[in-house]
């Protein structure tokens, strides 16, 4: 089956920071009391470094962009924006380690649309779509139309964080040995399926160390930081004019920390708790995902006869979700082509869909159509989150986020440790809690020790930054919002709530949202703490 034009949005807006990593534990080798080998050099971004001043004065080339590469996530070059502007790339040399601002390069990839009135021009807006691991060369174009209002004021420029897409992106497995691994169980039940899972991470942190070891301990989200601010220098402005979404909003603090005197006027959306370690973001999404589905039954039975799905409480048709998933796991249905949907696969596809109210339609269809025999939707919703094209080849996405993760967080569980946390995270979410409790194995046994136990955002003396929370979020909790405007300091951080569904306030297409983003950025209006739109 062909992707829906509504699946591949869901796919392009699906920016967490960590969603069921299929990830364990390495059994072997001598251990720090981190859980990580001891040998293990430490991200290169945990302290201060000098800036790359001799590369500020770099001149850009621009030129129409191709199409994205298979690192990008393929499909068409994109199209040109309403009025017929067309959307330029280019590439950006950065220092490999800023500790060594003379050395060794990387060139990061950037993407451009011009602003529509010079005359009237701020500067770049530079977006980042969170992940980590999204490609923004390949998503701003795909969502340019929704921000082309920002465009009156602005160049939208976006790029791929180091590590990620075309910016020397970090490579790990085959397209065959991810189809394998996506394939397995997620969620082990006995010591022989731990072996396989904890065998599986071994074998995936071995691959990631063969083919990116050098660049692994320099891809976390202070180096992408320090990148920004460079960008910043060669695109021409005084300050940082910036748009972060999900991870994207921890990348923002983390800028807003290090350069507060260069923080213009910034937006974060769906917001990143800089306060929660590994482990409580994971509890949290855990939490988030469990409303987004309840708010999704909640509105089947509103339905009524409408609705596909059985069940005259949303209890019960949780409880046929939770049921279809057993019966996945001890004998997957037909698949697309060859493959077939594994209990797995089905958990990530739901996820996918509930991104977004837009794809409840699709997650109803595809629930129904696997409960009848037919996975195809189902495994189709989750190759996009997975970042599987329908040829069969993955984009990097997914190696890129384990790579970013773990340089930043210094969390690294044994096996015995995840497992006594799997009663919470099951409290927690009955359809989502044991993969993101086993998922809190994803960095033990790799081979770079993380920067932080939490990031850093206090940006005391930096300019007004906009933290809008939605109430419905699954993927990063309404919470997170307020927690990001505390740590970034009174008179920096101002919270707004939109209430509403899905990852995101400003794509929802909410005219208040709207509104209050476009006074700030465009006219430099701040809106009040404490607006609530929705």
């Amino acid at each position: 089956m062909r992707t829906s034009p509504a699946l591949r949005a869901a796919a392009l807006a699906a920016t967490v920071t960590v969603l069921f990593p299929l990830a364990g534990c390495s059994d072997g080798g001598d251990q720090d009391t981190a859980g990580r080998p001891s040998s293990a050099p430490v991200a290169a971004d945990a302290a201060a470094a000098p800036t790359a001043s001799g590369l500020a004065s770099q001149q850009l080339k621009w030129k129409p962009c191709p199409a994205p590469s298979q690192a990008q996530g393929g499909g068409a070059a994109p199209s040109p924006l309403p009025g017929g502007a067309v959307w330029e790339c280019s590439s950006m040399d950065v220092p490999l380690d800023y500790a060594d601002p003379g050395g060794k390069t990387i060139s990061l990839a950037l993407v451009r649309a011009k602003s529509i009135d010079g005359k009237k021009r701020i500067g770049s807006l530079i977006f980042n779509f969170g992940g980590p691991g999204a490609s923004g060369v390949a998503t701003l174009p795909a969502f340019g139309a929704e921000y082309d209002k920002l465009r009156t004021r602005y160049d939208l420029v976006s790029f791929d964080p180091r590590g990620v897409g075309d910016s020397d992106g970090v490579e790990c497995e085959s397209d065959k040995q991810l189809d394998a691994r996506y394939e397995g169980d997620g969620t082990p039940d006995d010591a022989a399926e731990e072996k396989a899972f904890t065998e599986d991470t071994k074998t995936y942190a071995a691959a990631c160390e063969k083919n990116s070891g050098k660049e692994l301990p320099f891809v976390g989200t202070t180096n992408a930081a320090r990148d920004m601010d460079l960008m910043r220098q060669v695109l021409g402005d005084d300050r940082l004019y910036y748009f972060g979404i999900s991870y994207g909003t921890e990348l923002g603090g983390v800028y807003a920390h290090l350069f507060p005197k260069s923080v213009g006027r910034s937006v974060l959306d769906a917001v990143v708790d800089p306060t929660e370690d590994a482990e409580q973001s994971s509890l949290g999404q855990a939490k988030g995902f469990q409303l987004a589905l309840d708010n999704f039954a909640a509105d089947c039975v509103e339905r009524g006869d409408a609705c596909k799905l059985p069940g005259s409480t949303a209890e019960e048709v949780e409880q046929g979700v939770s049921g279809l998933l057993g019966r996945l796991e001890r004998k997957p249905v037909a698949g697309l082509g060859s493959r077939k949907l594994t209990q797995t696969q089905a958990t990530t596809g739901i996820a996918a869909a509930l991104y977004s109210k837009e794809t409840w339609p699709l997650l109803e269809q595809g629930l129904d159509e696997a409960d009848g025999g037919n996975g195809g939707l189902l495994l189709a919703l989750a190759d996009s989150l997975n970042g599987r094209s329908e040829d069969g080849h993955y984009d990097n996405s997914a190696a890129a986020n384990t790579a970013i993760n773990c340089a930043d967080s210094k969390e690294r569980f044994t096996l015995d440790e995840a497992k006594a946390k799997l009663p919470e995270f099951h409290d927690a979410s009955p359809v989502f809690g044991d993969y993101l409790g086993w998922g809190l194995m994803a960095c033990t046994g790799w081979p770079v020790a993380g920067a932080w136990d939490t990031p850093d955002v206090s940006a005391e003396g930096a300019a007004p930054v906009l933290v809008i929370g939605n109430t419905g979020d699954p993927a990063t909790p309404y919470a997170g919002a307020k927690a990001m405007a505390e740590e970034l300091g009174e008179g920096v951080g101002v919270e707004m709530t939109y209430r509403g569904e899905g990852h995101g306030a400003y794509n929802s297409g909410n005219a208040c949202v709207q509104k209050a983003v476009g006074g700030y950025l465009l006219d430099g209006k701040v809106p009040a703490a404490g607006t609530v739109c929705g």
